[in-house]
């Protein structure tokens, strides 16, 4: 049975998840408390595979150690251990070529595969500023946003703590600033247009789902933690992406009178 190391309400992590869940193979999820994820996958033996993250441009210490060290989600599978997303995707069709996470035509593959760098160099780390930017604007509200949603709790199961650190980890690891929060937004219509252009195209939300969905849906996910976006999302396609994908948790959906 494969392991998957992952930290609870990452929208990276739950891209692995969602793909070994699209594989149908069994495998054992083990939580691993926020921040000590670099250290704790090096050492289960796991490297970052390569990456080289920036937020907002910059580099930030938290990033260089993390990708210095380790990352989730990792995967395990007897004394193999495979780090990042990308990774994961193609171990996985070697491994079981059933339900392929990557498509057998070229010319949709290529697509597919630039919509996936993109969701993983660009969109994933977006959606993180996108959140502690509010976080940074109201740290009260942003946790009580934080407590449920499409991937569960965020980060750490106290409010408490979530109140108190996650500020923190967007100032110092992820670079947000007060003030950026109206360019950000706008920056996030700009980048839903481009996903829709990909559902139009069937790239996205297709048929037969894909690696880029995996990546893309869980970052929108996240995103939608903040109540204050869902008019940003409304009507387009990237949100039936989302709710086919990760729909919202039924108690949180208003009932119609």
């Amino acid at each position: 049975m494969y392991k998957l190391y992952v930290i609870p309400g990452s929208h990276a992590c739950r891209s692995g998840m969602l793909m070994l869940a699209h594989k149908r193979v069994p495998y054992r999820r083990i939580d691993i408390v926020t921040l000590t994820h670099p250290v704790m996958v090096r050492l289960h033996g796991f490297d970052a595979g390569g990456q080289t993250r920036a937020a907002g441009g910059r580099r930030t210490p938290g990033i260089r150690f993390g990708d210095l060290l380790g990352t989730v989600p990792a995967l395990a599978e007897g004394a193999r251990r495979i780090s990042t997303n990308y990774g994961i995707a193609r171990y996985l069709d070697r491994q079981h070529p059933e339900r392929p996470l990557l498509p057998a035509d070229p010319e949709l593959r290529s697509a597919v595969e630039e919509a996936e760098r993109w969701a993983n160099d660009t969109l994933q780390m977006d959606a993180r500023r996108i959140v502690f930017s509010a976080a940074l604007q109201d740290p009260a509200a942003l946790t009580r946003a934080t407590q449920d949603g499409r991937m569960g709790y965020l980060l750490y199961r106290s409010s408490l703590v979530r109140r108190l650190v996650t500020p923190w980890i967007g100032r110092l690891i992820f670079a947000a600033r007060p003030g950026e929060d109206g360019r950000l937004l706008a920056e996030l219509s700009e980048m839903l247009d481009r996903i829709d252009a990909w559902v139009d195209r069937g790239v996205l939300n297709g048929p037969e789902l894909n690696v880029a969905d995996f990546m893309v849906a869980p970052s929108l996910a996240l995103i939608l933690y903040r109540p204050d976006v869902l008019p940003i999302f409304e009507g387009r396609p990237a949100l039936e992406l989302v709710d086919r994908l990760l729909p919202e948790p039924v108690e949180r959906v208003p009932v119609a009178a």
